[in-house]
C-alpha cells in the first residue's frame, strides 16, 4: 500500500447526476490491491481526514503537483502515428494518398512491432492509461499491438481491421494459405482466433473491428454481428457518419438501411460496448438507436476540424440522450495529448452550435476524456466490470501526475485561477505534453 500527497482532481459517481468534478488543494490518495492483486484506489480525499485512517502507510509528497485520473482514449488508430499532419482534400483522399500506403507496411511483424512500441510510448508520455485502437487488416499488427501494450500493463481494446472490398488489394483481409478459405470468411476466422488468444489476457480486450460499412461486403458484417453475438463481452468499434461523402456512398451500398448509422444495427453491430467514431450527420432517429442500443459516440475534434468533416451535435445527442467521450483519432487527429483533443472539443462546442449557444465547462470537457469515456466503454465498474477513469475507491490506479508550472505562461495563468474551472481551462488551452510529469499505471505501482 502506498499514499500520495498533492492536490488531487476526481469525478462524482455518474449515479450522482450530471459529470462533476472534486478537488482537494491538500490531498490523499491512497492505492493498495484489491483481492484480486490489482492495485486500486483505497481512499481518496482530504490529507486531514484520509492520513489518520492508514497510519505507517507510506507516503509521497509531491509538492505543487495535481494528480488526476489516467486519460481514456475512445479512438485512436496506432499504424497511423506517420499520417498525423499530411495534408489532404478530405477524408477519402486523405484515406488513398496517405492512410492506406503506410498500413500496407504492416503487414512486417518487425515494423508493426516498432511501431507498436511507439505508439505506446506515446500513449503514456501524454497521460492515456486506457485506450481503444484500430490496427490493421493484418493479423501481425495486431499481435504487436497487443504484445507491447501487455509489456507496459497499459489497459487497451484493438482487434482486427475488417475491410473486405473498396480498398488496396494488400489491405483487403487475406484468403488462407491453402486457398480453401475465402477472404471473408478467413477474416472472420481470424478475428475470432485473436479473441481467443487476447480477450481478458490481463489488462487487454477484444473490438470487433469493421472498418467502415464502405469497406465491409454484407457478408463480413453479417459475420461480425454473429461474432458479437457469440461473444457479448468484446467490444466493437467502427466509423460512421464522419463526412457528407462518404455518408451518401454508404447509402448507395446499404440502400435497404434506414441510414448509414441503421446498416450497422441491421448486421447486429449496435448494442453496449459499441464505440462509433464521428457520428458528425446523425438526425434523431440516429440519436435514438444510439440510445437505445447502449453504443457510444468517440467524439474526435482535432480530426473532424482538421479533415473539415463537420461539428459533433452535442445539443442533439444531449436532447435525445446517448453517451459519448472524447477521442484523439490520430492521425486525422493533430496530437495525441488529451489537452489538444479537449480544447478541441471546446472549438467545436462554441464554433458548431452557436444556434444553441453551447459553452462546454472545463469539467465536463475533462470528464469527457476520462470517467465519460471509461462509461462509454462500460468500464466504470458497472456489472462489476473494471473501473478506470476516476479516482473512486475501487477505481484501477491509473493516473497522472501533473506540474501546473511547467512552463512559465502555464505557472503565471494556474497562479491566478480563482476556481476550479479556471483553473482547468488554463491547463486545457495552454497544456500538452509537457503538463504530464508522470503516468502511474496501476499495475506498476
Amino acid at each position: 500500500m502506498k499514499a500520495y500527497r498533492a492536490s488531487i482532481l476526481w469525478f462524482a459517481s455518474h449515479s450522482e447526476g450530471p459529470a462533476r468534478a472534486l478537488f482537494e488543494a491538500d490531498g490523499m490518495l491512497v492505492v493498495g490491491p484489491n483481492a484480486a492483486g490489482t492495485q486500486v484506489v483505497q481512499a481518496v480525499g482530504a490529507w486531514r481526514d484520509v492520513v489518520g485512517q492508514y497510519p505507517g502507510v507510506a507516503v509521497e509528497h509531491l509538492t505543487g503537483r495535481i494528480i488526476a485520473p489516467g486519460f481514456v482514449d475512445l479512438h485512436v488508430h496506432y499504424p497511423q502515428t506517420n499520417v498525423i499532419g499530411s495534408p489532404a482534400d478530405g477524408l477519402l483522399p486523405w484515406l488513398e494518398n496517405y492512410t492506406f500506403p503506410e498500413e500496407k507496411r504492416f503487414v512486417d511483424p518487425e515494423y508493426s512491432a516498432q511501431a507498436a512500441m511507439f505508439f505506446i510510448a506515446e500513449l503514456l508520455r501524454n497521460g492515456v492509461t486506457t485506450a481503444l485502437a484500430f490496427a490493421t487488416s493484418h493479423p501481425e499488427s495486431v499481435n504487436a499491438l497487443f504484445a507491447q501494450a501487455q509489456a507496459q500493463s497499459l489497459r487497451l481494446i484493438t482487434g482486427l481491421c475488417l475491410m473486405d472490398r473498396n480498398a488496396p488489394p494488400e489491405l483487403l483481409n487475406q484468403s488462407s494459405a491453402s486457398g480453401r478459405v475465402d477472404a471473408t470468411e478467413q477474416s472472420l476466422l481470424g478475428s475470432e482466433a485473436l479473441i481467443r488468444r487476447w480477450h481478458g489476457q490481463d489488462r487487454l480486450g477484444y473490438a470487433i473491428t469493421p472498418r467502415f460499412a464502405p469497406s465491409c461486403t454484407d457478408a463480413q458484417l453479417r459475420g461480425a454481428g454473429e461474432l458479437a453475438a457469440k461473444y457479448p463481452d468484446v467490444w466493437i468499434q467502427s466509423h460512421v457518419a464522419e463526412n457528407k461523402d462518404e455518408v451518401a456512398w454508404a447509402r448507395e451500398l446499404f440502400p435497404q438501411s434506414r441510414s448509414y448509422l441503421a446498416t450497422y444495427g441491421d448486421f447486429g453491430l449496435m448494442r453496449k460496448r459499441a464505440i462509433y467514431a464521428h457520428c458528425i450527420h446523425f438526425d434523431d432517429d440516429d440519436r435514438a438507436l444510439m440510445r437505445d442500443t447502449g453504443a457510444a459516440a468517440a467524439i474526435s475534434p482535432t480530426s473532424n476540424l482538421f479533415l473539415g468533416s463537420g461539428f459533433f451535435d452535442y445539443a442533439g445527442a444531449d436532447r435525445v440522450g446517448f453517451q459519448y467521450g472524447l477521442a484523439s483519432d490520430v492521425g486525422a487527429g493533430t496530437s495525441f495529448s488529451p489537452f489538444h483533443t479537449m480544447l478541441g472539443a471546446y472549438y467545436v462546442g462554441r464554433e458548431g452550435q452557436t444556434k444553441q449557444g453551447l459553452s462546454l465547462s472545463p469539467q465536463q470537457l475533462w470528464w469527457q476524456h476520462t470517467a465519460g469515456a471509461a462509461r462509454a466503454l462500460g468500464l466504470d465498474g458497472a456489472s462489476g466490470a473494471p473501473s478506470v477513469g476516476n479516482l473512486l475507491p475501487g477505481c484501477e490506479a491509473d493516473f497522472v501526475v501533473l506540474n501546473p508550472q511547467v512552463t512559465p505562461l502555464l505557472a503565471r495563468k494556474t497562479a491566478i485561477a480563482a476556481n476550479l474551472d479556471e483553473l482547468l481551462f488554463a491547463m486545457i488551452v495552454l497544456g500538452d505534453d509537457r503538463l504530464i510529469e508522470r503516468t502511474v499505471i496501476s499495475q506498476g505501482i
